[in-house]
Formats: C-alpha cells, structure tokens, sequence
C-alpha cells in the first residue's frame, strides 16, 4: 500500500510539471491580447508549441518507464546510457525531418545596389549582369547536420532527463528510509521482546529462592507470599506483554515485591518507600523499574548488619518521572569490582531497554561510596491510553 501511495505521488509531480508546460502556451497568448490591443490570440502557434511539447512528452514517458529503472532500480548503467544514446538520435532525426525548409535567393535575381558616395535622389546607375553577379552576396551554405534549434532541444532533453532521474531517486530513497525504519521497528521488538523473556526467569528465580527461604523460617509467610507472588504473576502474564502500561500498576507490582521481601528479613533491615498514590500522570513500560528494587534487596541487605533501603518515587510538573533508589551495601562484598554497579543480567538488560525505548531522552545516573549504593533515573512519561 505505501508502495503504491508513493509511485502515486511521483506521478502526480510529472503530472504537475507537464500540465505547468502545456498550459504556458496559453497563458502567454492570454497575456499578449490583454497587454497588446492589436495582438490576436493565435491557436496555430499554440497548438505548434503543443506539438513540441508532445515529442518531449513522449520522450519523457520512454524516459521514465523503460530507461531510468534501469539506472535507479537495477543499476545497469551500460544499458541506460546505450538506451539513453538510442532515444537522443531518435529525437535528432525527428528534428531533422520537421526542420523548416532552408530556402536561399534564386542566383539570377537582379540586386540594384547604389554606388557609395551617390547623392540621395540620383538614379541608381545600372550594371551589367556580370557586374551585378560579382556584387551579389554569397549564396547561403547548406544547414547543418544540427541546427542552433536541435541544440536548445538536447539541452532540454539533458535537463528533463535528469529532472526525471533527481524524482525518482528522491522517492527512492524515501522509500528506502521507509523500509529501513519498519525494520528497525521490527528488529527493535523483537530485542525487547528478548529483553523481557530474560527479565521474567530472572526475577522469578530470585523470588522463588526467597518463598524457598521461608517455608522453613515461618509458613505462615510463606502462604502469605504466594499469594503475593500470585498477583504478580498475573500482572506479568496480563500486563509484561504490553508496551506501554499505566504507571499506577507498575507501583503497585513494585509495592507487591517489596511486601515480599520484607516477610523475609528482619527488623535490622530499615525500608522506607515513598510513591504517589492514584497516579494518572502517563503510562511506562512493564518491569523497567523492579529490576533497581531488586538489585537493591540482592546486593544491599544483610541478615547480620544493619542496612537500608530507601527508595522514592515521583512526578514532577513536566510529566516526568523521578526514581530514586538508595541502598547500603553489604560489609564483604565480593572481590573485584562492584556486583551490583556492573548489574548482571537484570541492570544489563533495563540499560537496553531504556536506550531501545527512550532513545537518549532519559537520564540515569548510578554512582556509589564505600557503604552505599545510589541510583537516579529520569524518564518522559507516555500520553496514557484506554485498555
């Protein structure tokens, strides 16, 4: 369809530029009758000029239909410029054969010619016809091969053909540009569809690991976190397949993780959360920000010391959303450089989904001290749409 669309609109700009030329004529002989009194409106001379611009016009056509695709769609040059060659002699020896008939003075024709210096009024003296034939100016030569004429029309012939070639490689590379950004689109969901089918197993992972843990420290939490898990399950199955989502529920599945996990620690873990409640401010995508919560829980809490985990969210004036998560980091991490900064399968897999998604229009700045952990990330929120 978009093929067809734009094979319409390049005809219709040759359409535009020949109906341009054919109506000329007409408009210069309208133009002459009303600035000139005594100037008739000629048809013959209008319908002389159509005649020309018929040839060109059949020219063009041959042009464009058998010629330039070859040149612009299947890179044959040889047979362009041979085809090209075989249409420019065609259209000389229609010149030729339409060239007005080249009539020079009868040689026997009398010419009086006044002496120099005679006086104005004085009869012309009259001489011999062999004075008067060596006096006669010289007989005209026989015209050109390719006249003055035929080479205005090769000129307008080069300018038309490449007119017609700068169009076509114009619509050429919009369509071009066209596919290849329906296959970066295409190439783009399919890397996140990957990004997320590798968010589901690792999240899953962990927190099964964690009901795991406290089926044998208290049961009662352990059924408790089920059902937890249960509800975000679904809001995986229902809402991780979509691109977009409101924001609201993606704060609720985040307030479902961090239930969980605090059945599982201790007092000696301190978590403060701060979200807006009843959000309708714009729509994110699914799972990009539980990856954050949970890197912090992973890597930021301990059973013997005391740690932390604040982590707050909001929305500014600019329908922008701020995300700030602030962790402790454990006494002996492990050695080399940090695990949680260089993130593993989860953090690896939010970077990529944030440049897929946002393409640079976001901000995410990670840094870290000897005991804490610290991320911030500004995105745009999507325009919300009905479900």
């Amino acid at each position: 369809m978009r093929k067809q669309l734009r094979n319409y609109w390049e005809a219709l700009v040759y359409f535009g530029i020949f109906l341009l030329l054919f109506i000329a004529p007409l408009l210069t002989g309208y133009v002459r009758t009303v600035t000139d009194a005594n100037a008739e409106f000629r048809w013959g001379e209008i319908f002389g000029v159509w005649q020309i611009l018929a040839v060109f016009l059949a020219l063009f056509l041959i042009h464009n239909y058998l010629l330039a695709p070859l040149l612009v769609y299947k890179r044959r040059k040889v047979g362009y410029f041979l085809g090209t060659a075989c249409l420019l002699v065609v259209f000389s020896v229609l010149a030729c054969f339409h060239r007005p008939p080249h009539r020079p003075p009868h040689p026997d024709a009398p010419i009086h010619l006044s002496p120099a210096g005679e006086g104005h009024g004085a009869s012309a003296p009259k001489f011999s016809h062999a004075e008067e034939k060596h006096r006669r100016p010289p007989h005209h030569r026989p015209p050109l091969m390719v006249g003055q004429g035929d080479v205005v029309g090769f000129i307008l012939l080069f300018f038309m053909f490449g007119m017609n070639l700068g169009v076509k490689l114009y619509f050429k590379n919009e369509r071009d540009r066209k596919e290849m950004e329906d296959l970066e689109k295409e190439s783009l969901e399919h890397q996140l569809e990957y990004l997320k089918y590798q968010i589901n197993p690792h999240f899953f992972m962990n927190t099964l690991n964690n009901i795991h843990a406290l089926v044998d420290i208290d049961p009662e939490k352990a059924k408790t976190s089920i059902v937890v898990l249960s509800k975000m399950m679904r809001y995986i199955l229902y809402e991780g397949n979509n691109k977009m989502i409101p924001l609201q529920r993606e704060l609720d599945f985040i307030s479902h993780y961090i239930a969980l996990m605090r059945m599982r620690y201790t007092d000696k873990v301190k978590v403060q959360v701060g979200m807006p409640a009843g959000v309708t401010a714009g729509e994110v995508p699914p799972l990009l920000l539980i990856t954050f919560v949970e890197n912090a829980f992973k890597h930021g809490v301990s059973y013997q010391d005391e740690s932390f985990i604040n982590l707050n969210i909001t929305v500014d004036e600019d329908r922008r959303l701020c995300f700030h998560c602030e962790n402790s980091k454990k006494a002996a991490p492990q050695p080399g450089s940090s695990v949680q900064a260089e993130g593993g399968v989860g953090l690896a897999n939010v970077r990529r989904r944030l440049d897929l998604i946002y393409q640079g229009q976001y901000t995410l700045d990670i840094s870290e001290t000897k005991a804490t952990y610290s991320v911030k990330l500004i995105l745009p929120l999507s325009p919300l749409t009905p479900f």
